[in-house]
């Protein structure tokens, strides 16, 4: 009897909870956006107009500003005022720094033909013997692989079971195993503990990556 009570709090947690996870980050991220509505005049607001709050406006004005924004900077006179906009920024020590790294993540991460990301590897780490999922980001600058004499890649290890965290190594290309797996499917084994495994069984290479 009370192996089957346990069966069934298992099983129903199994449902709860990720539905439960799912339906909270989406209710957060609608609700950042729909904040958006305050950018506009209090006359302008539904409540104003309407006498009562438009529940998903703010996504709809968002999703306005972000297409306006990017036909705008596409012509001439925008690309001047980003020119102008980064240069000003540029003066400010503390804000360049973080301005000019998030921008080189966001365009890298966004641009179409980026293999940032695309890739699932396995390392040998924190010691021989014991692999490692981890991401390939970029080919490692070459003052790097001047310095050690080989030829190395920039790796993201994400921890668990929070992937966004993590750490980033240089390792040799010729030690590094590609896996035939989606980013998907590894991010899915870094979130669950290593709980949820691929459904299909994934490739090794052991030729070096590209």
């Amino acid at each position: 009897m009370l192996g089957k009570l346990r069966k069934y709090i298992i099983t129903g947690l199994l449902i709860w909870i990720p539905l439960g996870i799912t339906i909270f980050v989406i209710k957060l991220l609608v609700n950042l956006m729909d904040n958006t509505i305050v950018l506009l005049p209090p006359a302008w607001r539904p409540e104003a107009l309407f006498g009562f709050n438009v529940p998903g406006l703010g996504i709809v004005i968002s999703a306005m500003i972000i297409f306006i924004t990017g036909f705008f900077l596409t012509n001439l006179a925008g690309k001047r005022i980003i020119h102008f906009w980064e240069n000003l920024l540029d003066r400010i020590p503390l804000v360049r720094s973080i301005y000019s790294s998030v921008k080189q993540v966001t365009s890298t991460i966004l641009s179409s033909d980026s293999n940032t990301f695309n890739e699932v590897l396995l390392i040998q780490y924190p010691r021989l013997g014991v692999w490692t999922i981890c991401f390939k980001t970029n080919d490692s600058p070459k003052i790097f692989s001047d310095a050690t004499g080989q030829d190395l890649i920039t790796v993201f290890v994400p921890t668990t079971p929070n992937p966004t965290s993590g750490f980033i190594l240089l390792v040799p290309k010729d030690e590094v195993k590609k896996m035939d797996m989606d980013v998907e499917d590894a991010l899915k084994l870094v979130m669950s503990l290593g709980v949820v495994t691929p459904e299909r069984n994934a490739k090794i290479t052991t030729q070096r990556s590209e």
